[in-house]
């Protein structure tokens, strides 16, 4: 999705088993996947990852150069960075690290809206393992005790409005946990029964698709802005359409379908009824 977007683009999605025979590692599926989607998109955008992404076999593939990824990475906290000449944990890093920015988001939490005040700021890093490449390490205090850290290789300079995009491109991850949220209780992925691997992995096939149909084809040209609008005014939602409308759309189209399966099989029992068999019983 676009940075500060409202709009989810589904690119990639896939089910893996560590039981199953070609399955290498996790680590394996995730460069799959950016390797896969970074070729299709001729290497644009940023991969932004949470702390499991804090992994050095993902950074032998991020950082270095040549290779076209940029990355976000939030940290751990006990990985070593080198600050000028020292080397130090990221959590020391970001301790000492100045913050001379500020600002105040709104978000929703648990069904409430919470209100942060953020300081951030950065500053330059190199990893052990890469000590030619030079990284930025984005600090920021609000969210918890503890600030939150994320690794990039995206350039940054001393501009507030450059630094706040970087920011905004990870709290802009967290519509992707809604997405995954979304396809489990809109699609009810965790209800369904396939005694088979691969069914299943097919079965997640078309629920991408579902949600890709839903989230980028409806409402981009005129006819279907109609029937999005349509589908939204199915779903009945009484309190208006929440910003992360997928799921009244999701209900609409339920809506619809459930109307027509309805009115089939109304029109079935009819025809049913002129038949002469069924006319003398």
């Amino acid at each position: 999705m676009e940075n500060e977007g409202a709009e989810i683009t589904p690119l990639y999605g896939d089910l893996y088993s560590q039981k199953a025979p070609d399955f290498v590692s996790e680590n394996d599926e995730i460069l799959r996947a950016a390797r896969r989607v970074s070729g299709s998109v001729s290497g644009r955008g940023i991969w932004v990852i949470d702390r499991g992404g804090d992994r050095g076999e993902l950074y032998d593939e991020f950082v270095p150069p040549g290779n076209g990824l940029k990355f976000l990475i939030r940290q751990r906290g006990d990985r070593h960075v080198w600050v000028g000449g020292r080397k130090l944990a990221t959590l020391e890093a970001a301790r000492s690290c100045v913050l001379p920015y500020r600002e105040t988001i709104i978000y929703e939490e648990a069904g409430r809206e919470r209100v942060v005040h953020l300081e951030f700021g950065f500053r330059s890093v190199r990893l052990p393992a890469f000590p030619e490449e030079a990284l930025s390490l984005v600090v920021v205090r609000g969210f918890g005790l503890e600030p939150m850290m994320l690794l990039t290789n995206v350039s940054l300079s001393r501009s507030r409005k450059r630094l706040w995009w970087v920011l905004r491109a990870y709290i802009t991850r967290w519509r992707i946990e809604e997405t995954i949220r979304f396809a489990k209780q809109s699609y009810s992925v965790e209800d369904v029964r396939i005694q088979s691997y691969e069914r299943l992995r097919n079965v997640a096939v078309l629920v991408l698709a579902a949600m890709y149909f839903a989230a980028a084809v409806l409402g981009r040209k005129m006819k279907l802005k109609i029937l999005a609008g349509q589908v939204l005014k199915a779903a009945k939602r009484l309190f208006g359409i929440p910003d992360f409308r997928y799921y009244a759309l999701a209900d609409g189209i339920c809506e619809i379908c459930r109307e027509f399966s309805r009115k089939a099989k109304q029109s079935v029992t009819q025809d049913l009824d002129e038949l002469p068999l069924f006319r003398d019983g």
